[in-house]
């Protein structure tokens, strides 16, 4: 049974870093794609990056590009997300999903194409 869960999420200052975590267990594949997506007060859910576990392959949405940085931790089962010069803006709940052999080329998979989710952190962008 796949589970994730998130953590690290929290109230910080415009210009301010926040480094996310999801801690994912119960793959059978060696080949995950794990996403992190948000969810503004009143907005859709977006998917921000993306990486696959096996090739190592980043993506990430133009409104995050050269701020956050995604990364995992093989043995620790976890995927960060590294947010820096954070802005208002990016105040949402961040979720992280995965779904087993999904593999994506330079794009980001819709939250339909991902069967597993977390419980989602709470990242606040305020002065």
């Amino acid at each position: 049974q796949v589970q994730l869960m998130e953590s690290g999420g929290g109230l910080v200052q415009p210009g301010g870093s926040l480094r996310l975590s999801c801690a994912a267990s119960g793959f059978t594949s060696d080949h995950v794609n794990i996403g992190w997506f948000r969810q503004a007060p009143g907005k859709e859910r977006e998917g921000i990056s993306c990486i696959n576990s096996g090739s190592g392959t980043t993506y990430y949405v133009g409104s995050v590009k050269g701020r956050f940085t995604i990364s995992t931790d093989n043995a620790k089962n976890t995927v960060y997300l590294q947010m820096s010069s954070l802005k208002p803006e990016d105040t949402g709940v961040y979720y992280c999903a995965a779904q087993e052999d999904l593999v994506t080329r330079g794009t980001m998979p819709t939250s339909d194409e991902y069967e597993h989710w977390g419980q989602g952190t709470q990242v606040t962008v305020s002065s």
